[in-house]
């Protein structure tokens, strides 16, 4: 496989090592990006109301009342990369009426295609553990401000 960078440079990726290698150098991928990557395309499908577990979902909100604070894109996501392959680990709270097995198989399509279409690497599996459901009247109430 060839790619041309410019007319005169022609630029080969060896056969074994995938499309990361190539005969100027290597380009290796931290686990945090797959991880914010397979974060974000979990929480685009619709029917996924929030990632991890229930430590970390409270942690998350008590994060979100602090100004300046930013949520994490890899909450309940656990990830390993190697160097041509990557698996990915997703703790989910689905929202009650969503059939769970095609939330399941959206989630999947949707976290390889990204992870494969930014990274190159080959996603091997991705397990989903659907740790609850979300139910329309668990949502707290707003405390009212003091205006």
């Amino acid at each position: 496989m060839t790619a041309t960078k410019s007319e005169n440079t022609e630029l080969t990726t060896r056969p074994d090592a995938g499309p990361l290698v190539t005969s100027q150098g290597t380009t290796s991928i931290a686990d945090v990006v797959v991880q914010k990557i397979a974060g974000l395309a979990t929480r685009e499908v619709s029917g996924v109301y929030d990632l991890g577990g229930g430590a970390a979902r409270a942690f998350g909100a008590l994060r979100d009342r602090i100004p300046g604070a930013s949520a994490s894109a890899g909450q309940g996501v656990a990830v390993e990369v190697g160097e041509k392959q990557a698996a990915v680990d997703l703790q989910i709270v689905v929202e009650y009426g969503v059939p769970i097995a095609e939330l399941a198989r959206q989630v999947r399509r949707n976290v390889i295609g990204s992870i494969e279409q930014m990274t190159a690497l080959e996603v091997v599996e991705v397990n989903i553990n659907v740790g609850d459901v979300h139910l329309p009247d668990d949502e707290e109430p707003q405390a009212d401000r003091v205006q």
